[in-house]
């Protein structure tokens, strides 16, 4: 979901000064101190070809080009577990776990390919699992942090090709997601003819054959893993239940790139690379080459975020194009859309407005009268509505591109955007976030029977995931390290509230 602005700018020293590591041991003397320990979970940042992460209770190094190789650990490791299974089952799945009970997989690899970015930030602050901000636009509901839960997306595969059945003990990364799809649809990412250079995804090969005829991305932003499966096994689900009948779901799922937010994510899906390559970094970052705040992740911006991609990277539409010259794709309420024959947001900038998607707000069905929405959830949240809106006109474009053979899509992405709204206003697992998955299965039933009723069932592969998962925040956790900051007189810029740009 789009972030409110956030930037906090403090006068000090003079513009464009290239910070200085005086000036980040102070800001690391204020970040670290025990006065903030109980949101700031670790701080990372970059020196020279190292990678250092800290907290008040110890720090590790690693080689930037070799994240296993740690130099040095001073106190404890803020980062020592990695287990990607960790919680990774509805009860075991704790309230605010702190640092050294928490587990950050593939932390090491996820923040340097972060550093690889020229606009990375000086200082990426990680907020404790239970940091509370509703005064910078925080909800009961977060994620963006490292840590397991806020990261781990669910990703099930199911249909055509799928060789696996039931809940996996394994998990994948969600650069992995746009291999699969590639390698489902018979294209090889192994060779230089059908991958961009900065791929670093790996498809699940093991687990899915290639050689479907129409091979479908399905993403439920913001969906908290654990509580999908469960609701799938009992029943409430039973869309998802129908696609795992007919497949497999790792327990671990797609664990998001960092930081572990929206377009950070769809993108890190849709090119198989992350951030520090694609180029979209966070929802809202500095870029110190143009001098100028980027904020890809917002109604208004969202037809213009392909802009933003590094040259040399390819989105799956692309490489489906180049691979495949004249196979029909479609891209339905997704921003990262380049190559795709049919887009959403293609409609929308040809519609020439400078605002982008909120030209089309009197435009949108009425949610009151959508027969897949939770009514007393409409009726309750104009979020819930608004969002409610948008994915009844996903579902419109779904089954008008596969009401006739000529239009069905070799590859096609759907994304849903109801269950994120949810999940930040009520929590994981709360009333709201799950109506949310209800609403979104039904959409979702009403596709498979197509599917069914047209007799592709059979020739289509189905992966369902997120963009990154969804943590309950401690009300009772609240703080701002940017006023600590402010306080020791560091001039700095705060972006999307963990990006620091000192000096």
């Amino acid at each position: 979901m789009p972030l409110p602005d956030r930037v906090l700018e403090v006068s000090g020293e003079p513009a464009g000064l290239a910070p200085t590591q005086e000036l980040r041991q102070r800001a690391l003397a204020v970040l670290l101190a025990p006065g903030v320990g109980h949101i700031v979970d670790l701080v990372a940042y970059a020196d020279g070809d190292v990678i250092e992460v800290a907290n008040a209770d110890g720090s590790t190094a690693f080689d930037r080009s070799a994240p296993h190789a740690v130099r040095r650990v001073t106190g404890r490791d803020p980062i020592a577990r990695q287990d990607p299974l960790a919680f990774a089952r509805l009860a075991d799945e704790p309230v605010a776990p702190a640092n050294a009970a928490n587990s950050y997989p593939f932390a090491r690899e996820r923040l340097a390919g972060l550093f690889e970015h020229p606009a990375a930030p000086d200082l990426a602050v990680v907020h404790t699992a239970g940091h509370y901000w509703p005064e910078r636009g925080g909800h009961l509901g977060e994620h963006g942090s490292l840590d397991v839960v806020q990261s781990r997306a669910p990703l099930v595969l199911s249909g055509a090709g799928v060789v696996e059945r039931g809940l996996l003990d394994r998990a994948a990364r969600t650069p992995d997601v746009g291999a699969t799809l590639l390698h489902a649809a018979g294209v090889d990412t192994d060779d230089n003819g059908g991958h961009h250079a900065r791929q670093t995804g790996a498809s699940l090969d093991d687990l899915v054959a290639a050689g479907a005829k129409h091979v479908v991305g399905l993403l439920w932003d913001g969906c908290n893993s654990n509580d999908l499966y469960a609701l799938a096994a009992s029943g409430e689900l039973p869309a998802v239940a129908r696609l795992l009948a007919r497949g497999c779901a790792l327990r671990g799922g797609a664990i998001a790139e960092f930081p572990s937010v929206t377009l950070v994510n769809h993108t890190s899906a849709l090119t198989g690379c992350g951030p520090g390559r694609h180029g979209i970094l966070n929802n809202a970052f500095y870029d110190r080459r143009s001098a100028e705040r980027v904020v890809p992740n917002d109604s208004s911006t969202w037809h213009r975020a392909c802009e933003w991609l590094e040259p040399d990277v390819e989105t799956v539409f692309e490489t489906m194009a180049r691979a495949r010259p004249g196979a029909m794709t479609a891209c339905v309420n997704e921003p990262i859309d380049r190559g795709a024959t049919y887009s959403t947001f293609g409609l929308v900038r040809a519609r020439g407005h400078s605002d982008g998607a909120k030209s089309l707000g009197s435009e949108l069905p009425d949610p009151t009268v959508d027969p897949h929405a939770s009514a007393e959830q409409v009726a309750a949240d104009p979020g819930y509505a608004w969002g409610t809106s948008v994915d009844a006109t996903g579902l419109a474009q779904v089954l008008g591109l596969w009401a006739e053979p000529a239009t069905r899509p070799a590859m096609m992405w759907w994304n849903t955007t109801l269950t994120d709204t949810a999940h930040h206003l009520g929590g994981p697992h709360s009333a709201v976030a799950r109506a949310s998955m209800r609403d979104a299965d039904r959409r979702l039933g009403v596709f498979l029977d197509l599917l069914e009723s047209t007799g592709t069932a059979d020739d289509t592969f189905v992966l369902l995931t997120s963009d990154h998962g969804s943590e309950a925040a401690d009300p009772t956790c609240l703080g701002d390290w940017d006023a600590a900051l402010t306080a020791a007189g560091i001039p700095f810029r705060d972006e999307a509230y963990g990006f620091l740009y000192l000096g």
